[in-house]
């Protein structure tokens, strides 16, 4: 028989934003349980070199950091569960969720911290290069670039924003979209085509990233033209991957309000959904920042949001206890 595990604050979620949440729920005796999912840890698990978050004075890496946050969170009082939650109701209270394998979740209060995913080109030789010159994320990585050549792959807000951000790192910075004009908004085209460290290539897609050297690193790419299909190569050192996130949050669609780019929108200054003792942190419901250290700060949030809410609820139901017992 499937097993059923209660508790006041349950969190779906073991990244930065979740496992914060979790040290912080700890700490308030709230016995949080953590459903780490199928990609304990989050993103910084596949990420190798950090360099910005505080606290370390030399390089660390990111599974590194992701096992001493679950290590502090277990050593506080939280518990840690793998699985892959498949449905969810947040109807009624407890909360419920279901694992793949049937094992029932309640929680009180929730949290959830399921992040977003950056969206790929999907070409074997990116996969290969991923953390040796191909990113995406250029405020986390652009650093390492500094004085090289590089380029950004995409046509919205975030590849432009991205072109902009590496100009402090880089004075040759190439955009590359598929398209002749940009969807980004017209003030961000307007600072992008006035910088004179960037230029652009229209009607151009990856066909291949170029690898060479030992350690293997990113040296090239071959571009293909999107209108004759003619293949270009040209030299760089760094590409950033722009076209987007996807946000995971297939499981909350009809039961919870979701925005149009599929982000949970919280309360503005809180972690509060539109449903009370349910709340939101990390990249699931930040669109803009989508750094660790951003993360964590939504997590703490989160477990203080859910505190107070447990409080309130506790402290409202206290009279009708009162009543039973007499």
């Amino acid at each position: 028989m499937a097993a059923t595990h209660s508790t006041r604050l349950l969190i779906l979620g073991s990244g930065p934003a979740g496992l914060t949440a979790a040290i912080y729920g700890a700490r308030a005796g709230m016995a949080p349980i953590v459903v780490q999912g199928i990609q304990p840890g989050g993103q910084l698990t596949i990420t190798t070199d950090v360099e910005n978050y505080p606290g370390f004075a030399d390089v660390i890496q990111g599974p590194w950091l992701m096992e001493q946050m679950q290590k502090q969170a277990e050593h506080v009082g939280a518990k840690m569960e793998w699985d892959h939650i498949v449905e969810v109701d947040l109807t009624q209270r407890p909360f419920r969720m279901r694992g793949d394998g049937g094992a029932v979740y309640l929680g009180d209060a929730l949290v959830i911290a399921t992040g977003a995913q950056a969206k790929w080109l999907n070409l074997p030789s990116e996969e290969r290069l991923k953390g040796k010159g191909v990113s995406a994320c250029a405020t986390c990585d652009g650093f390492f670039y500094r004085g090289k050549k590089v380029i950004v792959i995409g046509g919205g807000n975030t590849a432009v924003e991205e072109a902009l951000y590496m100009t402090n790192h880089s004075h040759d910075v190439t955009l590359i979209h598929r398209r002749d004009s940009l969807r980004a908004e017209k003030i961000l085209q307007d600072r992008l085509f006035a910088h004179a460290n960037i230029k652009v290539m229209w009607n151009r897609e990856v066909a291949e990233f170029i690898a060479a050297g030992e350690p293997e690193g990113l040296v090239a790419a071959d571009l293909r033209d999107t209108q004759t299909g003619a293949i270009e190569r040209i030299d760089l050192e760094g590409a950033f991957i722009a076209i987007g996130h996807s946000p995971a949050t297939e499981l909350f669609k009809d039961q919870l309000e979701l925005d149009s780019d599929g982000y949970i929108p919280v309360i503005p200054g809180t972690s509060r959904t539109a449903i009370p003792g349910v709340f939101a942190c990390g990249d699931v419901m930040d669109k803009v920042y989508r750094q660790a250290v951003t993360a964590a700060g939504t997590g703490c949030m989160a477990a203080l949001d859910a505190e107070k809410f447990l409080a309130e609820a506790d402290f409202e139901a206290a009279p009708a206890r009162r009543l039973q017992e007499a």
